[in-house]
């Protein structure tokens, strides 16, 4: 029997705010995690790969999978789609792997609202302050000014969305909120609900105690 149930772990945080890093990092220090790679209809940017970001998809085939119920959730950002293949996502839960989905309040109020809702951990990740969020969208040097002034009026609509998750973490200090990220997974990890083995287990305490 496969010791706990995974999970499904959204990260959301409006752009710039360190969601990406601290997903690259989680699954790279954590191996009981596998990135949920999305499909978009945006084009790739430069030394993205097919599969690795995310499966690039037309619109047209991006629409057809969701028509085909193909998606746990998609979203239209910045006037490309985004969504998470369903298929493999159940199949990860069932074997004990837990997912990472790094995706916007739309994104993950739907994965909440799913049938797989009862598997999510949420988590959002603020930052210290607007200022310095526009001082790292700038500094990142990726967009021109229009799309620095339109993603900063994205990120006031994200926030507004923050106490909707279960766990929010302010990325003030990214070594520190990594480590409350740790310490917030592996609590998850433990709750009566995610751990089905436990039954037989004490089940079998009980018997040997009594035989």
């Amino acid at each position: 029997m496969v010791e706990r149930r995974g999970m499904l772990i959204i990260l959301s945080s409006p752009s710039g705010a360190g969601k990406s890093t601290l997903s690259r990092r989680l699954i790279a220090e954590d191996g009981e995690i596998d990135f949920s790679v999305s499909a978009t209809t945006r084009a790739p940017r430069p030394a993205e790969m097919e599969g690795r970001e995310y499966f690039f998809k037309t619109r047209e085939q991006f629409e057809q999978m969701v028509s085909d119920g193909q998606m746990l959730e998609y979203a239209t950002v910045f006037g490309n789609l985004y969504g998470s293949p369903l298929a493999s996502v159940e199949k990860a839960l069932t074997e004990g792997k837990d997912i990472l989905f790094d995706v916007d309040w739309q994104g993950g109020q739907q994965i909440r609202t799913s049938a797989l809702g009862k598997d999510v951990l949420s988590i959002f990740i603020l930052p210290p302050s607007l200022a310095e969020l526009e001082r790292r969208l700038r500094s990142r040097a990726q967009d021109d000014p229009k799309e620095i002034e339109h993603r900063m009026n994205e990120s006031r609509s994200e926030l507004s969305h923050w106490a909707e998750y279960d766990f929010v973490v302010i990325n003030d200090d990214l070594e520190t909120c990594f480590q409350e990220l740790v310490t917030i997974v592996r609590a998850e990890r433990l709750r009566l609900v995610r751990r089905p083995d436990l039954r037989e287990k004490v089940q079998l305490m009980v018997a040997r105690e009594t035989a």
